[in-house]
């Protein structure tokens, strides 16, 4: 009769270690599943680092971009404004006839070099002139068609009379060059 105690109690032991191993499984799932739930939210604020580093990355270099755009073209609206006393200095010196030349040498030599100093202060803060010549291509880029007339001997899109030079201020034009433009079709 000894013996049935015995299966019982072994049974009983069993029992107490299946309880004790489901117990320790559940834990330990437990814990599998807090370390899923911690590795994502480590892995979600990882991915929200990074995109706020990028995010941090681009403002700085839209900034400095912002920054040299205005250091090169801060002035644009005052070299607009400067441009029509450069076209009305260069108008002054060729409407003076020869004769007036002469009479007033010391006016003209002035004006004269009040334009090469305009033109130097303009070189000097990226302001380049655009002086395109008769029988140049047309460039929309750069001209600016004034009117259009069939002339002899020309292609069409030839330039064939410049009546205003165009600036460039640094890559982005300031004020095109104005034309006229051959429109033959020959």
């Amino acid at each position: 009769m000894a013996e049935p105690k015995n299966d019982e109690f072994l049974d009983d032991i069993d029992q107490a270690l299946a309880e004790e191993m489901e117990s320790e499984l559940e834990e330990v799932t437990d814990e599998q599943a807090e370390i899923d739930s911690l590795r994502a939210e480590r892995d979600a604020l990882q991915d929200k680092f990074m995109r706020a580093l990028a995010d941090a990355e681009n403002a700085r270099k839209r900034g400095d971009k912002a920054r040299r755009d205005a250091e090169q073209y801060g002035g644009t609206r005052l070299a607009r404004d400067v441009l029509p006393v450069y076209d009305n200095m260069k108008r002054a010196l060729e409407a003076a006839t020869d004769e007036q030349k002469e009479i007033a040498k010391a006016l003209i030599e002035g004006i004269e070099l009040t334009m090469r100093e305009l033109l130097s202060v303009f070189q000097k803060h990226g302001i380049t002139l655009v002086s395109p010549q008769v029988g140049d291509k047309f460039d929309p880029q750069l001209h600016e068609a004034m009117f259009e007339a069939p002339v002899p001997g020309t292609k069409a899109g030839e330039i064939i009379q410049v009546s205003a030079e165009g600036f460039m201020l640094h890559e982005r034009i300031l004020r095109p060059a104005q034309v006229g433009v051959s429109s033959n079709t020959q």
